[in-house]
C-alpha cells in the first residue's frame, strides 16, 4: 500500500497525538525521492514508498506509535532518541540515515511543531559552555567512558579520527599510521623540534612523532583516563625523556614550540572559544613555526542555522560539541593572529569507511560492551552515532580538513 492510498485509521489504543504526528510524517514521506523504502507500521500494514525500481531497498518497522510524535516535535533529536529507546529499526541503518540528509526537510527540527523541544534544549547548550570548568565536564562526557571499551572497535594505535586510506586492501591500522605519518611529513618534523599536540588521545601520534622523528612532544588533555594510558603506553615505550603527556586545557599551555598538531580536537573548542584557541596557537608558536589543525567541518553555507541550534549528537554523544566551517576558522585565524594558512585539503571522503570499520568491530564485540557494564540503551545510541556519521560523510554533508598554518618568521 502507498502512502497516498492509506485511509490513515488506527488502532483504539493510539493516543491522538501520535495519531496527528503520523498523518502529519506520513504525508511528508508522500514525497520521499530516495531509495525503495519499506515502512512497516506498529499494527504490520506495510507502505511502500519512493520509487519501488530505486536502490537501495530499505525497510524500516516501526514498532511503537510514539515515533511519530518523537519525530515531529523533536526531529534528528527524536529519531535518535526513539532509536535509543527501540521504537524502530532498519535492515539499513546507514543508508536510511544517507536518504534522510539528502532531503532533511522531512525532519525539520526549525519546524513550528519543535519550538518546545528547541526551548527545552536552550538550557542544555548554555550549561554545556565551554569554560574552563565546562570543557573539563564535557570531553569527560565522552572519553572517560572506559578505555577498554574504546579497545573494543578502535585498532591498536588507538585513534580515535578519520584515517586515510591509500589503498583499497589497506587495514585501518596501516591507514590510521599513513594518517599521523603524513601530518608528521607535510610539518617536516625533524630531531630537535619541540611540538605541542593540543588533545593527546591515547597518544600515538605523540609516541610517532618522537619515536620516528626524534621530536619532543609536550601533549594535553582533559580526559584523565586518556592521560593515564597514554603516559603507560609512552612509558611502554621508552620515551619518557621525550613526550610528556599533560592534564592541561589549551588556555592554560606554557612554553614555545617549532610545532603544534590538533587532530580532531577543535570540534570541542565552542564557538564563542574561536579565536582563544587560534590566539593561544599563535603565542605558543615560534617565529617560523608550523601548525597542523585536523576538524570535522560543515558547509559555510549551513553553519549559522547549524550553530543555533542542538543536534542529537551534540546532545547525546558530545556535549559542548561544535563543528566549524572553513569560513569560521579562516575568520578566526584573521582576527586574533598573523598566522597564514597555507594549506587546506578535505579527507571527509577517508571517514565513511573508517567509521564504517569502527562500527562493524563495535557490533562484532557487543558481548564485551555489555560485560563492562554498558546496557542496550547505550549500545543503540553508539550504534547509531556511528551509523550515523558513516552516512554523513558519505554524503558530504560533513567534512573533515586538515588545515597547515604558518607564524611568520
Amino acid at each position: 500500500m502507498n502512502v497516498a492510498a492509506l485511509p490513515l485509521s488506527f488502532p483504539d489504543e493510539v493516543r491522538l497525538r501520535d495519531r496527528l504526528a503520523a498523518r502529519l510524517l506520513l504525508r511528508r514521506l508522500a514525497r520521499w525521492r530516495g531509495a525503495a523504502l519499506t515502512l512497516v507500521l506498529p499494527d504490520r500494514r506495510e507502505l511502500a514508498l519512493g520509487d519501488p525500481a530505486a536502490q537501495p531497498r530499505i525497510t524500516a518497522w516501526i514498532d511503537d506509535w510514539r515515533f511519530f510524535w518523537r519525530a515531529l516535535t523533536a526531529g534528528d533529536i527524536g529519531v535518535g532518541e526513539s532509536y535509543m529507546d527501540g521504537e524502530w529499526r532498519t535492515n539499513d541503518l546507514v543508508g536510511l540515515c544517507r536518504c534522510f540528509l539528502a532531503d532533511s526537510a522531512v525532519l525539520d527540527y526549525g519546524s513550528a511543531w519543535t519550538i518546545g523541544d528547541r526551548l527545552r534544549n536552550l538550557w542544555r547548550r548554555l550549561a554545556t559552555l565551554n569554560t574552563l570548568s565546562g570543557s573539563r565536564r564535557n570531553i569527560r562526557y565522552h572519553y572517560d567512558l572506559s578505555n577498554d571499551f574504546f579497545r573494543l572497535f578502535l585498532d591498536e594505535s588507538m585513534l580515535y579520527s578519520c584515517a586515510i586510506f591509500s589503498r583499497e586492501d589497506a587495514t585501518l591500522a596501516e591507514a590510521q599510521l599513513e594518517k599521523i605519518d603524513g601530518i608528521c611529513k607535510r610539518l617536516e618534523l625533524r630531531p630537535g623540534h619541540e611540538v605541542l599536540e593540543i588533545g593527546s588521545g591515547w597518544g600515538a601520534f605523540a609516541i610517532h612523532a618522537a619515536r620516528e622523528y626524534g621530536c619532543r612532544v609536550t601533549s594535553l588533555t582533559l580526559s584523565e583516563e586518556q592521560l593515564r594510558l597514554a603516559r603507560e603506553r609512552v612509558a611502554a615505550a621508552g620515551l619518557e625523556d621525550r613526550v610528556a603527556i599533560r592534564l592541561c586545557d589549551y588556555r592554560d599551555a606554557s612554553g614555545s614550540f617549532d610545532r603544534i598538531v590538533s587532530i580532531e580536537m577543535f570540534e570541542a573548542v565552542g564557538y564563542e572559544y574561536f579565536g582563544a584557541f587560534f590566539q593561544e596557537c599563535a603565542q605558543r608558536l615560534r617565529r617560523g613555526g608550523r601548525m597542523l589543525l585536523q576538524t570535522i567541518s560543515v558547509p559555510d553555507q549551513r553553519f549559522d542555522r547549524y550553530r543555533r541550534s542542538l543536534d542529537w549528537i551534540r546532545k547525546y554523544v558530545f556535549p559542548g560539541g561544535l563543528l566549524p566551517s572553513l569560513h569560521e576558522i579562516t575568520r578566526a585565524v584573521k582576527q586574533h593572529t598573523s598566522l597564514r594558512v597555507n594549506r587546506v585539503e578535505d579527507i571527509g571522503a577517508h571517514y565513511a569507511r573508517t567509521l564504517h570499520l569502527w562500527r562493524e568491530r563495535f557490533l562484532a564485540r557487543l558481548p564485551e560492551v555489555r560485560r563492562l557494564g554498558f546496557d542496550d540503551r547505550f549500545i543503540r545510541m553508539w550504534e547509531f552515532y556511528l551509523a550515523s556519521c558513516e552516512a554523513a560523510f558519505a554524503v558530504r554533508y560533513v567534512g573533515d580538513l586538515q588545515i597547515e598554518l604558518e607564524q611568520p618568521a
